[in-house]
């Protein structure tokens, strides 16, 4: 490790994303530790498997650490935040969490209210080893999103300082997490639809020939606007396939419903891309 001190930081809870930051942390000569209290033997392992260290109860973690790191479900989020919240802390507390801007802003006011010092970040790819890289985006005052950044260095847990605007990075997650699990839970739907018309074989034969970059043709998206008018009613046709396959046609009637959005926009593919985006929103 280069140009930064070793320090000492917490990690609220060792699952896997959290062991594997842990991890890069390590690689950089950094001091990982983490609270066993309340957690179950898969915790254990992971952490005993990451060589982090030990400590009984969350006040010591807090008293020992510069840094501390929540990577949780999101749903337990605030309920991590409160409980450091109630003890206090003198460091900075990142939250790298799947939460949307709006639960940040009331994690942030948790914490800061108490004076705690809060970093908002996302965490997009793999969990990060010597074969996968995934990067931390960091949101917050420039003095901490640096000093986040200078601790992880050259690991495979690439720093990326966005915004001073706490809430930023949380809307990057949100935004690129609504495409990429909805796109997994389609892909089953679909999968399912073939298999019970047995049809498999066709759809991967598809699927092997489309582009694999769909999020980032971003000025293709007037063209979809364009044709709403005639894949609303498609859509439809879709959820009725579904629904006789005793498949869910939540996302079909959803797609349907957004396309409708569209209707004023009939064969106008030349629109603006910022125009067709602006008319998804609620008025």
């Amino acid at each position: 490790m280069t140009g930064v001190a070793p320090s000492t930081v917490g990690l609220l809870h060792p699952g896997q994303m959290g062991t594997a930051v842990a991890t890069q942390l390590r690689s950089r000569g950094h001091t990982v530790l983490w609270c066993s209290l309340g957690r179950g033997e898969h915790s254990r392992h992971r952490a005993e498997q990451a060589g982090l260290r030990e400590v009984s109860a969350l006040p010591e973690l807090l008293d020992r650490c510069e840094v501390v790191l929540s990577v949780c479900p999101p749903a337990a989020a605030l309920d991590v935040a409160r409980s450091v919240a109630e003890i206090g802390y003198g460091g900075v507390y990142v939250d790298a969490n799947a939460i949307a801007p709006e639960t940040m802003a009331t994690l942030s006011e948790v914490l800061t209210d108490t004076g705690i010092t809060v970093v908002d970040g996302a965490i997009i790819g793999p969990p990060p080893d010597a074969s996968h890289t995934a990067r931390l985006y960091l949101a917050g005052e420039t003095e901490h999103t640096g000093l986040i950044a200078g601790l992880l260095g050259e690991s495979s847990l690439e720093p990326v300082e966005l915004s001073e605007i706490v809430g930023r990075a949380s809307a990057l997650k949100m935004a690129f997490a609504s495409f990429q699990k909805a796109s997994r839970v389609l892909a089953a739907v679909a999968h399912s639809l073939a298999d019970e018309h047995d049809v498999t074989d066709a759809l991967l034969g598809e699927a092997n020939r489309m582009s694999g970059r769909i999020l980032s043709q971003r000025d293709y998206l007037p063209s979809v606007a364009a044709r709403a008018w005639r894949w609303g009613p498609e859509m439809q046709e879709i959820a009725r396939t579904l629904d006789s396959a005793g498949l869910p046609t939540d996302l079909a009637d959803a797609a349907s419903a957004v396309l409708a959005r569209w209707d004023a926009d009939r064969d106008l593919a030349e629109l603006p891309t910022g125009a067709v985006l602006a008319q998804l929103r609620t008025p």
